[in-house]
C-alpha cells in the first residue's frame, strides 16, 4: 500500500487544489447563501437555479464552459493572459473548476444554517442600535458559523473528488493538474495499473470519509447550539 512519489504528488496536489478552491469560494458562498436565505429581490429564483446548475449539468459541460470563458483565447482568458494570469492547464484552473463544482453544496449547507437562525435575535440587535451590517457580523454570522464550517467541508470534499470539469478544463498533466481522480483514471487505462488505482482509491475514500464525518459532527453541534438558544 506504499504510495510512489508520483502518487504522493497527486495526493498533495489534490489537497492543495481542494483547499485553494474552498478558501476562494468561501466568501462568495457566505454572501450568496445569506442573500438566498434573507433577502428578497427580483431574480432570486434565477440566482438559486444558477448556483445549483453545476449539480445537474454533466461536469464535462461545466469544464467546457470554463474553457470557453477562461481558456487562453476565451472570453475572459485572453485578457487574464495579457496580465499574466493563466488558468487553463494550470493547477489554479483546476482550483477554479473544483470551486465551481463544490459551490452548490457549500451554499446549500450555509443557507440552511442562516434560515435556522431565529429572526427575533436579529431584530433584537436592530433595536439595540446595530445596523444590518453589524447585525450580520455580530449575530447572524456567529450563529451560522457551524453551518458555514460544514458547508466549507462539503465543498472541500466535493472539490477533492472532482474529475470531469477538471480534466476538461486543465487536462491531466502529472505534477501540475493530475489530481487523485485523474491519476486513478490514468492507471485504469494502462495494463497492470489496477494496484496503483486501488491505493489511490483507498486514500481518496479515507480523506472524503473523514471530511464527511467532520461535517456531520459540526452539523450536530450546530443543532444543539440552536436548540439551546430557543
Amino acid at each position: 500500500m506504499a504510495l510512489s512519489p508520483a502518487e504522493w504528488t497527486a495526493v498533495f496536489l489534490s489537497l492543495k487544489i481542494a483547499i485553494a478552491a474552498t478558501i476562494a469560494s468561501l466568501p462568495f458562498g457566505i454572501l450568496v447563501s445569506y442573500a438566498l436565505a434573507r433577502w428578497r429581490f427580483p431574480g432570486k429564483i434565477i440566482l438559486n437555479a444558477a448556483v445549483h446548475l453545476p449539480l445537474v449539468m454533466p461536469p464535462v459541460v461545466t469544464g467546457f464552459l470554463l474553457l470557453i470563458l477562461f481558456g487562453r483565447k476565451g472570453v475572459f482568458g485572453a485578457f487574464l493572459a495579457n496580465i499574466g494570469i493563466v488558468l487553463s492547464f494550470r493547477w489554479t484552473g483546476a482550483a477554479v473548476a473544483c470551486a465551481v463544482m463544490g459551490f452548490p453544496l457549500m451554499v446549500r449547507a450555509m443557507r440552511l444554517s442562516f434560515e435556522a437562525i431565529d429572526r427575533h435575535l436579529e431584530l433584537a440587535a436592530g433595536t439595540l442600535g446595530a445596523n444590518r451590517m453589524w447585525t450580520f457580523f455580530l449575530v447572524s454570522l456567529p450563529l451560522a458559523l457551524p453551518g458555514i464550517i460544514a458547508g466549507a467541508i462539503l465543498g472541500f470534499a466535493r472539490a477533492l473528488g472532482e474529475f470531469g470539469a477538471t480534466i476538461t478544463f486543465v487536462a491531466n498533466i502529472p505534477g501540475e493538474t493530475q489530481t487523485i481522480a485523474s491519476a486513478i483514471y490514468s492507471y485504469t487505462q494502462v495494463p497492470g495499473g489496477d494496484a496503483n488505482a486501488m491505493r489511490l482509491t483507498v486514500v481518496s475514500i479515507a480523506i472524503s470519509f473523514a471530511a464527511l464525518v467532520a461535517s456531520e459532527i459540526v452539523q450536530r453541534r450546530a443543532e444543539k447550539i440552536l436548540a439551546n438558544l430557543e
